[in-house]
């Protein structure tokens, strides 16, 4: 009954995304592998939650059809080492065919009923003879799917600039829109090269770091920009608000001050410094 369903989020090998499921076995818990119906068939699954009451969400929420048995989690490492070679094959089918497209994995549902090939092109592929010699091999429906340079970094993983593993492999979802604002807000120097990822595109970081720079940089003027400090001109010429400290200069010469001395003594326009960040924070 409805009274008695429980939540849970469960999360698929292959995303970082969490999905809610409902079920009305008490026994599911966090840990337990599942077995679930999605858009693309049956999959499975692992719980990475323990139940929970109903989310205030207005989207139907599917049922969990079983915890999964022994015999399933065969079936999935079976999928996945034939899944293996099916992504050679759909690969030399498609040089064959002259196709530019890199076939960068392939996955079954559980009950085999669908392979779904993910694929990175730099324009869009006619698939359509490819369609059909592939069904002749693996005797199920064939989806092929063209994804981006951020979604294969995502799914191959690797080690950042940072030194840890990718933030897109580790824990990010979905991806939001990077621009070279968010660079700018980290007073960063504008090296597109340094800026970018494996994926070739802006690191992912400089989007969830950009609200507390923001913040950090709130009512600080900005480089380049005119301050009176003790009687004297100055340029702003470096700024860091992680030191929290910056650098003045003018013709005669330069002095390193805090940050804190700069609110409190420093005299600039304030409300320029307000409406340029708001500025930024449209433009990106």
């Amino acid at each position: 009954m409805e009274e008695k369903l429980k939540y849970v989020s469960i999360r698929f090998e292959t995303t970082n995304k969490t999905y809610t499921f409902s079920t009305n076995d008490e026994s599911i818990k966090e840990g337990d592998a599942v077995v679930v119906e999605t858009q693309r068939g049956i999959e499975y699954a692992t719980v990475v939650t323990e139940p929970f009451e109903k989310p205030n969400v207005s989207m139907e929420i599917k049922p969990i059809i079983r915890k999964a048995t022994k015999e399933d989690l065969r079936q999935f490492q079976r999928n996945k080492a034939d899944a293996a070679e099916a992504r050679k094959i759909c690969q030399e089918e498609s040089d064959r065919l002259d196709l530019k497209m890199n076939v960068i994995s392939a996955e079954y549902t559980l009950d085999r009923a669908k392979i779904t090939f993910i694929y990175l092109a730099d324009d869009r592929v006619d698939f359509r003879e490819l369609l059909k010699v592939l069904a002749s091999i693996f005797h199920c429906r064939i989806d092929l799917r063209q994804i981006g340079t951020r979604d294969k970094a995502k799914m191959v993983s690797g080690v950042g600039v940072c030194g840890r593993e990718l933030c897109c492999a580790k824990f990010i979802g979905d991806f939001d829109r990077i621009s070279i604002n968010m660079a700018k807000n980290q007073l960063l120097a504008l090296n597109i090269q340094k800026l970018s990822g494996q994926c070739g595109n802006l690191m992912c970081c400089l989007r969830f770091e950009d609200d507390a720079y923001k913040e950090l940089r709130k009512d600080l003027p900005k480089l380049n920009s005119q301050v009176e400090y003790e009687g004297e001109r100055f340029r702003v010429t470096s700024m860091n608000v992680i030191t929290k400290n910056c650098k003045l200069e003018n013709p005669d010469h330069a002095i390193y001050i805090s940050l804190e001395d700069l609110v409190k003594k420093g005299k600039y326009n304030r409300k320029t410094v307000k409406n340029e960040s708001e500025e930024e924070s449209v433009a990106g």
